[in-house]
């Protein structure tokens, strides 16, 4: 009997752990963290490793400092680079609220637990999700596929050294199908949606009057 193909691997957690760690803010932890992404990254396979041997090696020869400013200048300052998921599918609408309430309670049936600063659906964090929930993170991300593909593509015209990072996670998910295309194609073509209410208390930081520099912390 032809065995199924699950749709996770067991190496998926570890590269969607060290994913999250190089979407993160490059704080003053960093330096340790990109140490380690770098040796974990050297044991997946080649389509997931290389991309993101490319980011350390990109950001190691980089001053730490020069590092924290592109991220801010990417991910806080361009909307079309913004690393929050659920915008690109629901923009600023009331049911970008409910997306959001509803993958918090995602994280809370497993027991995950959201720290003040953290946005249930910053890229960074669903990853972190997804390497302590394999199936359910799995699930996450390709819900987000669209979203996932016009984030890659603009961080790729912009030369963001994080595009290199979207390429290793987009080697672990399904590659797109028509549905995804035609969402990407429309996405690219009109934006998320434009209703500026319903948000609160998870108003992304990028639309914010005064941003909260990055990411996780």
């Amino acid at each position: 009997m032809r065995r199924k193909t699950t749709r996770t691997q067991p190496w998926h957690p570890h590269a969607w752990q060290v994913q999250s760690l190089l979407l993160a803010y490059p704080d003053e932890r960093f330096e340790q963290r990109l140490a380690l992404a770098a040796r974990v990254a050297a044991t997946l396979p080649e389509p997931v490793a290389h991309p993101l041997l490319r980011f350390t090696a990109h950001a190691g020869r980089t001053a730490g400092a020069d590092l924290a400013t592109a991220y801010v200048a990417t991910f806080d300052h361009r909307k079309r680079c913004c690393p929050y998921l659920t915008y690109y599918a629901h923009g600023d609408t009331r049911k970008r609220g409910l997306a959001l309430l509803r993958l918090k309670q995602t994280y809370a049936a497993a027991g995950r637990r959201l720290t003040d600063d953290e946005l249930p659906d910053h890229l960074a964090v669903v990853l972190e999700f997804a390497a302590t929930d394999p199936a359910a993170g799995h699930r996450l991300l390709t819900e987000h596929r669209a979203g996932l593909e016009l984030l890659r593509l603009a961080l790729t015209d912009d030369a963001a050294p994080w595009s290199h990072v979207l390429d290793s996670v987009s080697a672990t998910l399904p590659a797109l199908a028509g549905d995804d295309r035609e969402a990407v194609l429309r996405l690219a073509a009109q934006g998320p949606p434009e209703e500026q209410v319903g948000l609160d208390p998870y108003a992304s930081p990028v639309f914010l009057p005064d941003p909260v520099v990055g990411g996780p912390r």
